[in-house]
């Protein structure tokens, strides 16, 4: 007991909270890894020639990083089985709407990336007889992957704090577990800041790992 607070009543709340960090962990890892592959796709969507594909990717972008993450959520929980008749577990909603969002941010990298690669590149690899796919993965794609990586590790550790406010659909993640434990036993502040330190050891830990693999590979 530290004044008014009593942190040792915490311990007995651990096994909960460490459930809730797993799924805040599995949802980001999930939700980052499909996002991702949505990203690459609509991002080299988003530079294609083909206009019907480059409005499809800019009209996805645009959408999703210009509504909050928590409309999201609620939309794809509440409204979406509407629509289309089936219904989604929190979990699964959840890991579609980290996907989708982190989706739409990791395309403007992924566009950014490949545009800086300079133009004489694509010259390069064409005048060694590849085609323009084959120049774009040998060529342009691993340069501009390792310029993705910082901005990528960034949107990781923005994933893992958007999975907070997944509580809302009922995803028994960090803040959903914080919530339930605070309710029924009154300890709030004790609970919300082992929460809050929960976030943090992560955050540092990933941000940590980022810049370790950035002097590794001498990322400019």
């Amino acid at each position: 007991m530290i004044g008014r607070f009593n942190w040792a009543g915490v311990i007995d709340f651990l096994p909960q909270i460490v459930q809730g960090l797993y799924y805040t962990l599995l949802i980001s890892v999930l939700g980052l890894f499909i996002g991702f592959i949505l990203g690459a796709i609509f991002g080299l969507g988003r530079i294609a020639r083909n206009k019907v594909i480059y409005w499809i990717a800019s009209i996805y972008i645009e959408v999703i990083r210009g509504t909050p993450v928590l409309v999201q959520a609620i939309w794809i929980f509440y409204a979406l089985p509407l629509i289309i008749g089936h219904t989604f577990e929190s979990v699964t909603a959840g890991v579609i709407v980290i996907a989708l969002n982190s989706g739409a941010y990791i395309a403007e990298i992924v566009r950014g990336a490949v545009q800086s690669i300079e133009k004489g590149q694509m010259e390069a690899g064409r005048s060694l007889g590849l085609d323009h796919g084959k120049t774009m993965r040998y060529v342009i794609w691993t340069q501009a992957f390792k310029r993705m990586i910082p901005p990528l590790g960034n949107q990781f550790i923005i994933s893992i704090k958007d999975t907070s406010l997944l509580s809302v659909i009922l995803v028994p993640e960090l803040i959903f577990q914080g919530r339930l434990i605070a309710a029924n036993h009154f300890n709030a502040v004790e609970i919300y800041t082992t929460v809050a330190m929960f976030y943090l050891v992560i955050t540092l830990i990933l941000s940590f790992i980022l810049r370790f693999v950035e002097r590794r590979l001498d990322i400019q």
